[in-house]
C-alpha cells in the first residue's frame, strides 16, 4: 500500500526547495559565461572582479572584496593572477599604506571591450527580455541583501 504524502514530505521534496533552485541555476549560469570567458582568457570571479574595477577603477582590496562577497584568503590569490595576465596593478594607497588599490593597466581597460558582447549572450540564453531579467536579478538582490541579514 502506497504511504499517504504529508506537507511535511511534500516540503522535503528536492524541487520544492528554493535553495536546489538557485544552486541549479548558478551552476547553468557559470557552466554559461565558462565559453565565453574562455575567449577572455578569465575565470568568473576574475570577470567579477574586472566588472567591479570597469565600474570603478582604482578600488581598496577591502573595497573590492565587499563587493564580491570574498575574504582576503579567495581575492587575493584571484588578484595575482589577474596582475601575473597583466590586467591590473596593486599599489599601496600613498595616504593610508595599509591600505592597497587596486588599478587597471591599459590591457585591463581594454578588455572591457571585448567583454561587451557577453551581457547580450546572457541575455538571449535567458530567453527573456531585458525588464524579465532586471526584475528578476532584482528579486534575487533582495533574496541575497535579506539573507545575509
Amino acid at each position: 500500500m502506497p504511504s499517504k504524502t504529508t506537507p511535511s514530505d511534500q516540503a522535503l521534496r528536492l524541487d520544492n526547495q528554493l535553495c536546489f533552485a538557485l544552486y541549479s541555476a548558478s551552476l547553468a549560469m557559470t557552466k554559461l559565461y565558462k565559453p565565453l570567458l574562455d575567449e577572455l582568457g578569465l575565470t568568473y570571479p576574475q570577470y567579477l572582479a574586472l566588472l567591479v574595477l570597469w565600474e570603478q577603477d582604482g578600488v581598496s582590496v577591502s573595497e573590492l572584496g565587499q563587493r564580491l562577497n570574498l575574504d582576503s584568503g579567495t581575492l587575493t590569490p584571484l588578484l595575482k593572477r589577474l596582475e601575473a595576465a597583466g590586467f591590473l596593478s596593486r599599489l599601496r594607497d600613498t595616504e593610508d599604506e595599509r591600505r592597497v588599490r587596486v588599478l587597471l593597466t591599459v590591457e585591463g581597460r581594454a578588455l572591457k571591450a571585448q567583454a561587451k558582447r557577453i551581457p547580450g549572450c546572457i541575455l538571449r540564453a535567458t530567453h527573456g527580455d531585458l525588464a524579465e531579467v532586471a526584475v528578476l536579478t532584482k528579486q534575487v538582490q533582495a533574496l541575497r541583501d535579506q539573507l545575509l541579514g
